[in-house]
């Protein structure tokens, strides 16, 4: 076979050797991406019961200054009830007064409604904080594991990119030039094996010149229809 060929097998299934990693990567980051959005969403539900309380706080508080004020009205009608010298006064202050009085239980109402709500929300709140501890847990766990399976990957892929030095190295500066051109576009099908007279890149059937050429392995041969480099992957008895 020949040398240079041969360098230039060696290199692609190294290449083929450093980026099967990296679905492993994208996996492994997969899943610690996956936990932080259950974090994500579970801190939004506890942000939003949160907002919710603080919101009926507010109203809550806003009915009390309004108790607090129709109580001075109804405090300044009685001393104006002595002062009073007509009916009409006394009817007008009357209704008045029972005006004051609604608005008073209506607030009272809202206050005790909104008080039962914001108790049920706080319930779900420490429920949410408790989930949320433990996805935080659950995320620390994944993310050591992750870490940790990253770091042996990265050491793997160390490792290939130093022999892939290494045989670069050795190789041709034109004969690798070429093989990385080829790369850009097909990327770790630059080099295919010949199986059954047939390119494995494009699986186009290859004339006999071209399948005579690639089983004598004399020469660089590229696929008529793709332009990969071609090689036998073994020698059969038909070829």
């Amino acid at each position: 076979m020949n040398k240079h060929l041969k360098e230039l097998i060696e290199l692609s299934q190294i290449d083929k050797a450093i980026d099967s990693y990296n679905p492993q990567l994208e996996t492994a980051d997969k899943k610690v991406v996956k936990v932080q959005k259950k974090i994500d969403a579970a801190q939004a539900e506890l942000d939003a019961l949160n907002k919710e309380i603080d919101e009926n706080e507010d109203k809550i508080k806003a009915y009390e200054e309004q108790l607090t004020l129709l109580n001075e009205q109804l405090a300044a009608n009685v001393k104006k009830a002595k002062e009073i010298s007509t009916e009409k006064e006394m009817k007008a202050l009357s209704l008045e007064e029972d005006i004051a009085k609604e608005k008073m239980t209506f607030a009272n109402e809202e206050i005790e409604r909104l008080q039962g709500i914001n108790e049920t929300k706080r319930e779900l709140a420490k429920e949410a904080e408790e989930k949320l501890a433990a996805l935080q847990e659950t995320f620390n766990t994944v993310n050591e594991e992750v870490s940790a399976q990253k770091a042996e990957i990265e050491s793997a892929k160390g490792e290939l990119f130093t022999q892939r030095e290494e045989l670069s190295r050795n190789i041709e500066q034109k004969v690798l030039s070429f093989y990385e051109k080829i790369r850009i576009w097909a990327g770790n099908t630059a080099v295919v094996p010949v199986k059954k007279q047939a390119c494995y890149g494009c699986y186009m059937k290859l004339n006999d010149k071209t399948y005579s050429e690639v089983i004598k392995a004399d020469e660089i041969v590229n696929c008529p229809h793709c332009g990969r480099i071609l090689y036998m992957e073994s020698v059969t008895e038909e070829a």
